[in-house]
């Protein structure tokens, strides 16, 4: 028996994945050298002996676990594991922070508390306007940290508050999300050429 949803259906999922390539297309031609950018300034965090340090709400939260867990664990081949770590994975820091300082504050706090000069934070947010972003770029700047922030919709407040900014061309939140992620894996593919080439 035929589903006479099935063929929109299909049409639909289509779409979808037609668009995230195009996006992800776009991106190469606006932001390619900046990802490049992105990824000299984690390379040399780590040849220094530093850490990086990612952060985000929701999505872009699990956006900067993912990084963090391809770094200190590992991408695509065997090597010791790298300094990284998401701000957003210990929630009693989150929840104590929160609620003794207040939400904007949570990321503040934490590089204040961990950050060093020689050190990389890496702020992801897809309308580049998020507070509690924004902050902890501010502090991660006033302590000698390099910055780098993963955004879309035009970049927002933060593209101008970040060393390197890799803007997604797109106002999808879905989309914007989708590139983060490749960004990412890009990031985490030349940090492993560059480190560790055999």
């Amino acid at each position: 028996m035929t589903d006479p949803r099935g063929d929109g259906r299909l049409a639909r999922v289509r779409a979808s994945l037609e668009e995230s390539a195009r996006v992800k297309r776009d991106t190469l031609e606006a932001a390619g050298a900046r990802i490049a950018d992105a990824a000299e300034l984690v390379i040399e965090a780590f040849r220094a002996g530093g850490r990086l340090y990612a952060f985000g709400n929701g999505g872009s939260a699990s956006d900067a676990q993912h990084l963090a867990a391809e770094l200190a664990g590992r991408f695509d081949r065997d090597r010791p594991g790298l300094p990284a770590v998401a701000l957003t994975a210990n929630t009693s820091d989150l929840t104590a922070i929160g609620n003794d300082f207040g939400f904007d504050r949570v990321f503040a706090r934490l590089l204040e508390a961990h950050g060093r000069e020689g050190d990389v934070a890496v702020a992801i947010t897809t309308s580049g306007n998020s507070p509690n972003v924004i902050a902890g770029v501010e502090e991660a700047r006033a302590r000698g940290l390099r910055t780098i922030g993963l955004v879309g919709k035009g970049g927002g407040k933060l593209a101008d508050a970040v060393d390197v900014a890799v803007v997604i061309p797109s106002d999808s939140t879905a989309r914007i999300q989708e590139c983060h992620i490749a960004v990412i894996h890009v990031i985490c593919e030349l940090v492993d050429a560059e480190l560790f080439s055999e």
